[in-house]
Parts: C-alpha cells; sequence; structure tokens
C-alpha cells in the first residue's frame, strides 16, 4: 500500500529546488486528516495520481507540474494558513481547496487578493462560481446546490408521480440544510407533500429518533442530501423500523461501494459522476493507476477530474504560466471528462461551473449496480 499521508507531507515541505522553477506549480489546501477526511483524502490522492501519470508521459510540453499539498484538516484557520503559503512561500499559479465550506473565505480572500485562481475540487462549489461568477473562482466538484434537488425532484416525479409525501433528510450544516430546505419549496411547487426537514446533526450515534419521525410522517419516498453518513445512517436505520419506501440519496463517492454493501433496491444514488461498474476506458484507466493506493479506485474520479481540469488549464495557459495566465486560459475552458460525467465541463467568462450539468441515476438491481435513468442535461445559467 502507498503511503499516502506521509508521502504528501514530504512534497508540501520539500524545499524549491532549480528543477522546481522549471515546473508548473499548483497547490492544494485539503482535509487530509479529521473528521471530514474520508470524504476529500480519496480525491486528492485521485488527483495526486494524475499529475504523477501526467509527469510520467512528460509533463505540459516537457515540463513537470509539481503538486503541493497542505493538509488543513477542515479547519478555518489553517486553510487560511495554507493559502498563505502557497501563494506567497510557494508562488503557485493555481490553487486547490478540497475541504469543508468553513475553509472557503479565507483562501478565496487570499487568492483574490494575490490574482491567483482558486479551483474547487470535491469540495461543495461556492455559489460565487455560477453566473454571473466572480473573478478566480472556478469548480469542478459533482454537485450543484439548487440543480440536484431540480433533478432528484424530476426523477421522482417521473417514478410515483407528485401525489406523494416527501421526507427530507439534512446534516446540520448551512450548505446541507440550504439545499434540503429549497428541495421543499421546488416539491411543494409541484404538488407534493413535503414533510418538513429532518435536520441531524452531525455528531449523531443513533439515527433511530431521525427515522421514527419520518416514518411516522408516511413519507412515501425520501430525499437526503448532506455527506454520506447522514444520508446512509439515515436509511439504515428506517430499515431497521421496517420501512419499505423509496429513499434517494446524492451519489458522494462513497455511494457505489455503499449500493453493492446494502443491496437494497428501493435505495436510488442520483449523481453526475459515472460509476466504476461501467468499467469505461478512463475507469480502467483510473484502476490501474490505483494500484497499491491507500483508497479504493472508485472513489477517486473527483480528484482525477480535478486532474483534467489542471492539465487543460496549465497547457492552455502555457509557459510561464503565472496566476493572470492560468485565469485566463480558464475563463475558456473546455474539458473532456472521457465518460467520468455525461459531457464536458466548460467555462465561460461569466460561468466558471460548467455550461450543461448531467445526472444519472443508480440502484442495486439484485445482482449487481445498474442505471436506473441515463444521463439528464440541465442548462446551467
Amino acid at each position: 500500500m502507498r503511503p499516502f499521508i506521509a508521502l504528501l507531507a514530504a512534497t508540501a515541505l520539500a524545499p524549491v529546488t532549480a528543477l522546481a522553477q522549471e515546473a508548473y506549480r499548483v497547490g492544494l489546501s485539503g482535509a487530509l486528516t479529521g473528521p471530514a477526511a474520508g470524504s476529500y483524502a480519496p480525491a486528492i490522492e485521485g488527483l495526486q495520481l494524475y499529475i504523477e501519470r501526467l509527469n510520467a508521459a512528460g509533463g505540459i510540453d516537457g515540463r513537470p507540474v509539481e503538486l503541493i499539498v497542505l493538509d488543513d484538516t477542515g479547519e478555518p484557520s489553517r486553510g487560511a494558513t495554507n493559502s498563505r503559503r502557497l501563494l506567497g512561500q510557494e508562488r503557485v499559479s493555481l490553487m486547490i481547496n478540497a475541504s469543508l465550506s468553513s475553509t472557503f473565505a479565507p483562501m478565496i480572500a487570499d487568492a483574490q487578493r494575490a490574482g491567483v485562481p482558486l479551483l474547487f475540487a470535491s469540495s461543495a462549489c461556492p455559489a460565487e462560481v455560477y453566473p454571473p461568477a466572480q473573478p478566480l473562482l472556478y469548480c469542478s466538484t459533482a454537485f450543484a446546490a439548487r440543480y440536484d434537488s431540480r433533478a432528484t425532484l424530476d426523477f421522482v416525479q417521473e417514478q410515483a408521480g407528485t401525489d406523494i409525501d416527501l421526507g427530507l433528510v439534512a446534516m446540520a450544516i448551512p450548505l446541507s440544510r440550504g439545499e434540503i430546505e429549497a428541495a421543499e419549496g421546488l416539491a411543494r411547487e409541484r404538488g407534493m407533500r413535503p414533510q418538513a426537514p429532518t435536520i441531524v446533526p452531525p455528531p449523531t450515534a443513533d439515527y433511530t429518533p431521525f427515522a421514527t419521525s419520518i416514518q411516522q410522517a408516511g413519507a412515501d419516498w425520501v430525499y437526503a442530501w448532506a455527506p454520506w453518513v447522514t444520508q446512509v445512517r439515515t436509511v439504515e436505520a428506517l430499515r431497521r423500523l421496517g420501512w419499505e419506501g423509496n429513499y434517494i440519496a446524492w451519489g458522494h463517492i462513497e455511494a457505489e461501494g455503499e449500493l453493492a454493501r446494502l443491496r437494497d433496491a428501493n435505495l436510488y444514488a442520483i449523481g453526475a459522476n459515472s460509476l466504476f461498474s461501467e468499467n469505461l476506458p478512463v475507469h480502467q484507466d483510473i484502476r490501474a493507476a490505483a494500484a497499491g493506493s491507500t483508497y479504493p479506485a472508485d472513489q477517486m474520479a473527483e480528484g482525477w477530474i480535478a486532474g483534467m481540469v489542471v492539465e487543460a488549464a496549465l497547457r492552455a495557459a502555457g509557459w510561464p504560466a503565472d496566476g493572470a495566465a492560468v485565469n485566463a486560459a480558464m475563463q475558456g475552458l473546455n474539458v473532456d471528462t472521457q465518460g467520468l460525467r455525461g459531457g464536458p465541463i466548460q467555462f465561460t467568462a461569466d460561468n466558471h461551473f460548467r455550461a450543461t450539468q448531467y445526472y444519472r441515476v443508480y440502484r442495486w438491481n439484485g445482482e449487481a449496480v445498474e442505471v436506473v435513468r441515463d444521463w439528464q442535461a440541465y442548462s446551467v445559467e
């Protein structure tokens, strides 16, 4: 097994050599350790593997990409310290956030002061990347507030119509709660009967009380948009109570393995990343690169996609690539995701999320994870 955390720490602390001065320099602050590491560290490793593969193939026009990774444990103060180091001491031309939303504000402020683009990769996409986007802020992450709930409710309506009681589940954090509250409004507009959202505190040992309230309210379907632990523990608690309804969760990086573990035909995962059960050539590439790694390959798609965006941005910027050149290049980026998404990631001057967002729905069919609804496209405006 590759010593992932130790390797990253060594990379981050290495002195700047003469060779490094001839490399494209990219810096990342992410939750490698701490409570949220399970949702971010696999993506960071996927990005590292992509850059290693890129460098082994000759880098970008013969120049390597130096990826400097610092651990912020999901803490805002450490994120701020990391961004100051990456922009000041390391002098990166592109910075990446792969951490909790609480780390966003200081990193955004530092990036804007330095004139260096900041890419959110595996972390939630902040509102500032949607049209009209703020300068210097970009996002390659799959999930998207408001669009996710719209696509989910479209699917539920296709399956069950609108004459349903809809349970709603969020974690007690601003992003999750805000999205589920928005879903409540969208459901009412469609004529569904949404329950008041069930808000689950992050340090929860027993999900039974929350599941009981959903069951007693008579939910036919439940929609959860939260970190995976909240989503899966809630449906497990519902099943223990004997609830037999349909449950749809956002397809975070853990989703594929969990669908296979739970083998629940009424549990659906909706997401913007293709699952590795499809075994596309790009999935095979990631599996090959991930041999002996810390995390399973099927949790690395977000990092691999971020690597695609980084490579495309640096190639388009050319050499030497300072922050201004990389930012200019990113405003016209069109990245082929090779099937990891339903289409390309396209940035424009006023849209730093993507022109079109694609969704797929999966579930366990009794033998394997299958596609229930193929890619559906939504214009991002």
